[in-house]
């Protein structure tokens, strides 16, 4: 059987929401995962010296907890559709934090990897963060409320930086996972607290050979993406791993195409508005990491340091890991504002608009890093204003995303878009690093200001692109089928 049902209200009384401590609770909830996203990134020296590794398997801790969320973001947001959406939140910051308590007792550098995989679980937070506001929020506010929790991924990482670089220079690295295991709880106290029980939910068996195939395609996808740098890009390895990941994919949505109850509807996925906007966060996220990536990067550059007799760095401002961070704050606390604009000026002229505006701006921002970047205000400027723009447009993304689905496809559709923005921002770091790697100072492997330059102007092109996909969707509400139906009775 498939359609809605009301959510548990036989057995737990629906209290109304209180929109305030909603919103807060389901920030709380994506800001969790966002800080940890990349607050090991500071600490992999440490961590490679601590646990006794290398430089390969420490990275591990970053790719896994991106392969994690990636596999789990669909996953989750399915079975919320299914079983409740606030129950599913809850069981997902608890695994999350189940992994962040795990990590602070990491042995060696295997442990952690495992530990991490299960904290990346808590990526699945945001579909199901989607759903409960479509599901409670006025429609007024749903796009406000949308772009405020979509935009934390931006603010997260940008601050889980800053946080990292202090705690890595002044204690332990563990100190990281106890901060992480603390919002876990604060958050599990406000969802618990603050999110009633969903009031639909669809009634359908979980398609675990989709859930497989889909699993399996992304993580030999990904895999191939974040290990092009130690395989080689373009390496026979790198080359069949990502092919069989490819190859995987097309044959899940054959199957899916085929089942009478799928993980995920291929026609959903077809719809105007829902493939339009996934291809523009595809190369928004594309975005968004060429330029996380380089900046920090450009600015520890210590300008004027000779190479050798015939070379010099001409570039950078010799800034430590932490100031180097730092330098990234202002474009973190300009998103916090920028993202729920998102839904606000799409109320205003129209969501595809908002996007298209948004990725507009995010061009720029990248544009100014391109060309103008001798002063770290010229950089902590032009990261600001394409930090804004990135805000922007994820505000406008799972407002898009939602008005073209039905209530009990919004979980796994906003889902899927999260995963898309996450595999364009693999491929946008892994070009960064592969374009860096491939212009250096000659006669060293030290990447030249030319190799930052043109990861940047192709970063802004990318964001060009994205917003002429956003001014092709032709964004209609979707009708619910139960609606209809009821209609024509």
């Amino acid at each position: 059987m498939s359609g809605s049902t009301p959510s548990l209200a036989a057995s737990r009384t629906r209290r109304p929401p209180r929109p305030g401590l909603l919103l807060l609770a389901l920030t709380v909830a994506g800001g969790s995962f966002a800080l940890m996203q990349a607050v090991v990134v500071p600490a992999l020296p440490e961590l490679q010296r601590d646990l006794d590794s290398t430089t390969a398997w420490v990275a591990w801790t970053v790719s896994i907890y991106l392969l994690s969320a990636s596999v789990a973001t669909p996953l989750l947001g399915r079975l919320g559709d299914q079983y409740g959406k606030d129950r599913m939140l809850l069981v997902t910051l608890a695994i999350f934090t189940v992994g962040s308590i795990l990590s602070i007792f990491a042995w060696d550098i295997t442990s952690l990897i495992v530990f991490r995989a299960i904290q990346g679980v808590g990526g699945a937070v945001y579909p199901l963060c989607f759903s409960i506001i479509r599901d409670e929020m006025p429609p007024k506010r749903m796009g406000v409320a949308m772009g405020l929790i979509s935009a934390m991924l931006g603010v997260g990482g940008g601050l889980g930086l800053v946080m990292s670089g202090i705690i890595v220079d002044n204690g332990s690295w563990r100190i990281l996972f106890v901060v992480g295991a603390v919002i876990g709880l604060i958050a599990m106290g406000l969802v618990r607290a603050a999110v009633p029980p969903s009031p639909s939910r669809a009634r359908a068996s979980l398609d675990i050979p989709g859930a497989l195939l889909l699993s399996a395609g992304l993580i030999c996808v990904l895999v191939a993406l974040t290990e092009s740098r130690s395989w080689g890009w373009g390496s026979p390895l790198q080359m069949s791993v990502l092919g069989a990941g490819l190859v995987i994919l097309v044959l899940w949505g054959w199957i899916e195409s085929r089942t009478a109850q799928p993980l995920v509807d291929m026609r959903m996925m077809a719809r105007r508005p829902v493939l339009f906007t996934n291809l523009a966060a595809l190369f928004c996220g594309f975005t968004m990491y060429a330029i996380f990536t380089v900046l920090p990067l450009f600015a520890q550059m210590p300008s004027g340091l000779p190479v050798d007799a015939q070379a010099l760095v001409t570039y950078g401002f010799g800034a430590s890991v932490t100031v180097s961070a730092l330098y990234l704050i202002p474009g973190a606390l300009v998103m916090l504002p920028a993202g729920p604009y998102g839904g606000v000026l799409g109320r205003q002229i129209g969501f595809k608009y908002a996007l298209a505006i948004g990725l507009l701006v995010t061009a720029i921002g990248s544009a100014m890093l391109a060309a103008i970047h001798a002063e770290p205000w010229q950089l902590m400027l032009g990261y600001a204003v394409g930090a804004a723009g990135v805000a922007v447009a994820f505000g406008a993304m799972p407002k898009l995303i939602a008005d073209a689905v039905s209530p009990t496809e919004t979980g796994i559709a906003t889902g899927m878009n999260t995963v898309v923005r996450t595999v364009g921002s693999a491929i946008g770091a892994q070009a960064a690093i592969t374009l860096l790697a491939s212009d250096t100072i000659a006669g060293t492997d030290i990447p030249a200001e030319g190799g930052f330059s043109t990861s940047l102007w192709l970063g802004a092109a990318a964001a060009l692109v994205a917003a002429l996909l956003a001014l092709g969707i032709s964004p209609r509400r979707r009708v619910p089928r139960e609606a209809v139906a009821a209609s024509r009775g």
